[in-house]
Parts: C-alpha cells; structure tokens; sequence
C-alpha cells in the first residue's frame, strides 16, 4: 500500500476481461466430467479394465479447479469501482467497466463513484453576534480517491455527514445572519460569497476521505422561532428607515431642481420667507403617504 503525508495512494490497476476464463470455466465444469463418465466407460465396457486413477483425478482435479477460478469473476457498472485487497493488502482499484476477473483470492470490495446528495438537517446555532438561528445545507459530493476513501476513515459516508454538519456550524458563528459589509459577509445578505466559503471548508475537510465536494448550497436560513417574530418587526423598521431616507433624498432634490428653474426663468421673485414656505409645501406634498389636498390660499403670508 502506497502512502504518503495527505493519505493513501490510490493505484489504479487493469482486469483482463471475464469472458474467456468463463469459457475456460465452462470446459473444466462440463469437459472434465464428460471426459471422466467416457474415460470409466471406455475402460470397462470396451477394455474390460480399471479405468486408470491418474485420470480420474485430473477429472476431479479439473472440477475443483473450476470451483477456485469461479470467484474471481466480478462486474465493473459504470461510475462504480472495485477495490482489490490481497490477505489485507491494497493491490490497486479497478475502474474499467464490464465484465472482469482476477485473481481469485482477492477481495473485492464495490465503491461508487457517482455523485451523492447530502441534504443536511437542520441546525440551530449562534450567528457571530450571538442571535439564535436555524441553518441547513445540501452537499453534492463524490469520492476521488478510493483508497483514501476505504482505508484513511472509518465510514467515509458518516465522515461526509459530520464534517458536512460541523462546516455548516462553524460557518454560522463567523458570519452574522443580516447587516455584513463586504469585509465580513452575511449569512443572508451575501449568499454567494457564503456558500464559497463553506465548499472551501468543505473540500479542506473531506480531502482526508479522498472525498470531492462538487456543489454546497444553503437549503435554510431562518432566525430561530423564539426570536423570529422580534427579528422581523426589526426587519421591517429598518426597511422603512431606508424607504423614508430615499424618499427624503429624493424630495430634496426636486425641490431644489424647482427652485433653481423658477429663478432661472424668473417666473416670479419670491423672498426667503416665500421659499421657506414653498420648500415646507413641497415637502409635505412629496414625502406624504396620502393625496395631497388642495388649499386655496385667498390671501397672503403676511395678513
């Protein structure tokens, strides 16, 4: 077994095809006894003699030896590889499809090389700011090394499940659930980035079980339901706050735009005490949630 400091080795390793010692199966299971029923026959119906016992026992022989021969057959499914062990050592993988032999005495154990869903439970932890939240994640994974995947760990399909659950958990308590900046991302705000973060750690994980993370999503990320309700009022508050300001800086805007046209075009000459009020009307006007109503004014600011 070839090892080195990142895990075992994987050898891979060729099959001669299982079709001609099938055949060579065949004979000795049918020929040998045929050969041995015409061999008796001959000697003591046409020679009248004992039939000879080297002959008989090349039969048998035969017989036995189809017997030996018969376990080192084995087929090869696409996406799916076989592990060759010899009294305990690794002789290398076979990965070539169809029908196979090999030695009799090796071991040969069936590995999948086909991609695998790991669709995490859900996991209830402490963002970096210490609120409750629930997380889950999907892992799309498949093994690469199969000799690291069956000698280096015990189960690599339990190391996948825990170290899939303890990435997803130590990604939690890095990152807060909402309100990152671009030098520390969040769990909801910054999703792409998240989930690039947790298929690195992911892969630095199941390197050891020879394992290859393909794909690493997150299928849930909620507050925790104790705090949920608190949570979303917050939530809410904030966007009204964002709305409120963009509509502020918005109505601004036009009125300054209006101001600086009336007095270009010298439409009318109004004091400070005039585009104070206008400014104030204006506002009112554009930053109200309902209809503005109109007033007719009949007479002037100053009676």
């Amino acid at each position: 077994m070839a090892t080195n400091q990142t895990g075992t080795q994987e050898i891979r390793v060729s099959a001669m095809s299982g079709w001609p010692m099938l055949l060579v199966v065949f004979v000795l299971f049918l020929g040998a006894p045929i050969w041995v029923i015409a061999e008796v026959r001959d000697a003591l119906v046409v020679r009248h003699v004992d039939p000879e016992a080297w002959k008989i026992l090349a039969g048998v022989g035969a017989v036995v030896l189809g017997f030996i021969l018969s376990p080192g057959f084995f087929t090869v499914p696409p996406n799916t590889a076989r592990v060759l062990l010899l009294f305990g050592a690794y002789k290398g993988t076979v990965a070539d499809t169809g029908f196979r032999f090999a030695n009799p005495l090796l071991l040969k154990r069936k590995i999948s090389l086909r991609a695998h869903n790991l669709n995490g439970e859900k996991l209830k932890v402490n963002d970096k700011v210490g609120n409750p939240i629930e997380i889950a994640a999907v892992v799309v994974w498949r093994v690469r090394n199969t000799a690291q995947a069956m000698f280096d760990v015990e189960s690599y399909d339990e190391y996948v499940r825990v170290q899939s659950e303890t990435a997803v958990r130590h990604l939690a308590n890095t990152h807060p659930y909402d309100g990152g900046t671009d030098d520390e991302p969040s769990l909801r705000g910054s999703t792409d980035a998240v989930v690039r973060e947790l298929q690195r750690e992911l892969q630095e994980r199941l390197d050891r079980a020879g394992v290859e993370v393909v794909e690493a999503r997150l299928s849930h990320l909620a507050y925790a339901p104790e705090i949920a309700s608190v949570m979303l009022r917050r939530q809410q508050a904030a966007a009204i706050i964002s709305a409120r300001q963009r509509i502020v800086e918005g109505a601004v805007g036009m009125v300054e735009m209006a101001l600086d046209r009336l007095s270009a075009k010298k439409i009318v000459q109004l004091d400070e005490e005039r585009k104070a009020a206008m400014v104030s009307n204006l506002l009112v006007v554009l930053c109200s949630e309902q209809a503005a109503q109109p007033v007719l004014n009949t007479g002037t600011l100053y009676t």
